[in-house]
């Protein structure tokens, strides 16, 4: 009898798996997403445990999701407001941000990437319930100094607007710090070769800017770069339809929404965050999470 239990178990498992199937496409489930039970069962004649995790997903098939794109530039002390405005705005405190990334973590925000974002679009897999994307624009030295190792402690995903010739000079990521951040959950994006007004530019300097960039970006980290944001937040018409010619997939202005879809993917709005945020503010502006959806997957060790 004891040996015919876990056949039960998983054939009733097997079941619920299929039956949830039928409406919706499983993920890539990551450890965040899952809430895994104690073992139910072992498989005779195996040191098979079986498992069934609960994920809670966005289910494929939305043509426009609510997403909040966090836009930080540095992680610092801020400087006097009277002293440096524009330094002070741009500049988050690492106690701020420690204080941020944790309410995120415990509120059960899910933070991805624009491959997640891209895949989802793609009808490939769901998201996470509450996603939320973090984003870093110029590749400040305390990218790698201060944030990251902030962003690590709860494995949270990342992505960094990387200014390509800015990239070793004082204040600034090394080019080794990007090799190393893209290998650890932060995804590298281009923000021009010198943070361009692309608006005012002519056509060739801006497609430089550009393709330098990616190709620059492509070179160090040994795949493709296709994400990219707009410097101070300037494009037109013209600088959107040469984003695209330069091969890129997404841009990511500094307009303020959280709500996108895949054809708006060259004027992605972002959230910012900035020096002196309350945290009431910062979480108000994350907006009100899309709904979601809970499966149930049988998982076997």
């Amino acid at each position: 009898m004891r040996r015919g239990t876990p056949l039960v178990a998983l054939v009733a498992a097997g079941f619920l798996l299929l039956q949830v199937g039928d409406s919706t496409p499983l993920p890539e489930a990551s450890a965040a997403m899952l809430e895994k039970q104690a073992p139910f069962g072992m498989a005779a004649g195996t040191d098979h445990e079986f498992f069934l995790t609960h994920t809670r997903v966005i289910p494929i098939g939305r043509s426009s999701i609510s997403l909040p794109i966090l836009m930080y530039h540095y992680i610092r002390q801020p400087p006097p407001m009277l002293a440096d405005s524009l330094g002070y705005k741009l500049s988050v405190s690492p106690a701020d941000f420690t204080a941020q990334v944790d309410s995120l973590w415990s509120n059960g925000y899910h933070p991805v990437d624009l491959n997640d974002v891209r895949a989802y679009f793609a009808g490939k897999e769901p998201l996470p319930a509450k996603p939320i994307v973090i984003t870093f624009d110029d590749g400040y030295a305390d990218l790698y100094t201060t944030a990251y190792p902030i962003l690590a402690r709860h494995k949270f995903k990342a992505v960094a607007y990387i200014v390509s010739g800015f990239v070793g000079r004082g204040g600034y990521v090394s080019a080794d710090q990007v090799a190393q951040l893209d290998h650890n959950g932060i995804q590298i994006a281009s923000h021009t070769v010198d943070h361009a007004d692309l608006a005012s530019s002519s056509y060739g300097s801006t497609m430089r800017e550009l393709v330098d960039s990616k190709q620059w970006l492509e070179k160090l980290v040994g795949h493709p770069v296709i994400d990219f944001a707009y410097p101070s937040g300037k494009f037109n018409p013209q600088v959107v339809a040469e984003v695209q010619r330069a091969g890129y997939d997404t841009a990511v202005t500094t307009v303020d929404s959280v709500e996108h879809s895949r054809a708006d993917r060259y004027m992605w709005t972002r959230i910012r965050v900035g020096g002196g945020e309350s945290m009431a503010d910062f979480t108000k502006n994350l907006g009100t999470p899309m709904p979601c959806k809970s499966i149930t997957v049988l998982h076997i060790e």
